[in-house]
């Protein structure tokens, strides 16, 4: 029996014709038993029966393609109405009064409705499939924007660890114990930043590529902070940061991982790139739709020709060599695609004393048409 029923489903997947006359069948005879215990119960409202033809009309033009199965389906609703629940009943007489309007009228509601539903349904196809472009037109920006940060961010560490490495091996004799040693911190800092750059790439490889989307759970907002301030002050423990978050429990859809990825990213950023000893202001929103976080920091701020760009991997100077120091390109770009896979918004502004940045979360999951 389980086979047959499969077997049926199958039939029906690959032959829209067929499962169309099933829902035109199916409705038809459910609006002719409707009808039947209206009349049995109300027999002096039998006008209404046509109410009910018309709604199973409406259904079947929504749910079916083309104007073929409208038209018969209002064909068949009047002559059930004339033969079952008209005088003289189980007869047909099409020569009552009324009844050639009423056969019009049906007939132009299922061309109207299949006209507005087919037209509706082109539109849905072709939002579809417009999203569709816009969505691997984004994931190919987002490829390209990445490999340009990663041939700029991984080269200025992997340039800065053999410099440093060839001037301790070439100079081992010539070198003291303190200079021996500040070799020694160049080449740690190097590799602790491409760490934290492969860090950065593997957290992308969680993002499902062929649909821009995220395995999401809910998590508590205040477990995945502390965890991204425990791994941030493991990186670079003397940079203050002020943590301000909600006192109740918030629990959101996400990936706590990635999500981590870009509250150490964006501070990281502030400690780097701000040029300030004064302490980075960390902020959790719980606004009506969605959480906010806010990284802002008091330093040099922004340059206003790179807001646009900042999260592209495009924001480097023309006057700086690839090697000059380690960019914010690729942490960023990063960030983006995160938060763009998780449904959210990013965004980089200045204040009057330094640089903003804010992304938000949604508190549900969106749907998207794939």
């Amino acid at each position: 029996m389980r086979g047959f029923i499969d077997k049926c489903k199958l039939i029906i997947l690959h032959h829209p014709h067929i499962k169309d006359w099933c829902i035109t069948v199916l409705l038809q005879a459910a609006a002719i038993l409707l009808s039947s215990v209206f009349f049995y119960f109300v027999p002096e409202k039998s006008a209404n029966i046509a109410l009910i033809q018309i709604l199973a009309l409406i259904l079947i033009t929504k749910t079916t393609d083309g104007y073929f199965y409208g038209i018969f389906s209002a064909i068949v609703g009047v002559i059930c109405v004339n033969y079952f629940f008209t005088y003289p009943y189980f007869a047909l007489n099409f020569t009552l009064t009324g009844y050639p309007i009423t056969f019009v009228c049906m007939l132009t509601i299922s061309l109207i409705t299949s006209t507005m539903t087919s037209h509706l349904k082109k539109q849905a196809v072709l939002l579809a499939e417009r999203e569709k472009l816009l969505m691997e037109a984004e994931k190919e920006k987002m490829r390209a924007n990445l490999l340009r940060a990663v041939s700029h961010d991984l080269r200025t560490p992997l340039t800065g660890i053999i410099g440093n490495s060839s001037a301790y091996i070439d100079n081992t004799n010539i070198l003291d114990d303190s200079e021996k040693l500040k070799l020694v911190q160049r080449i740690n800092d190097d590799s602790n930043w491409l760490l934290n750059m492969v860090e950065n790439l593997l957290s992308v490889t969680r993002i499902r590529t062929n649909t821009m989307k995220v395995t999401t759970s809910l998590e508590a907002v205040e477990e995945v902070v502390g965890e991204a301030m425990s791994r941030f002050k493991k990186r670079l423990p003397d940079v203050p940061v002020q943590v301000t978050i909600p006192e109740e429990y918030i629990f959101i859809p996400i990936d706590a991982m990635l999500i981590e990825q870009v509250i150490i990213n964006l501070l990281e950023n502030a400690a780097v790139h701000a040029n300030s000893e004064s302490p980075i202001i960390f902020t959790v929103t719980d606004c009506p739709d969605t959480i906010q976080f806010s990284i802002r920091d008091f330093g040099i701020g922004i340059a206003e020709d790179r807001i646009d760009t900042i999260f592209d991997g495009s924001n480097y100077e023309a006057s700086e060599t690839s090697d000059a120091r380690k960019g914010m390109g690729i942490g960023l770009s990063i960030c983006k695609t995160i938060i763009t896979a998780h449904r959210g918004n990013i965004t980089a502004r200045n204040h009057d004393d330094g640089a903003e940045f804010v992304f938000d979360l949604p508190k549900e999951e969106k749907i998207y048409a794939s």
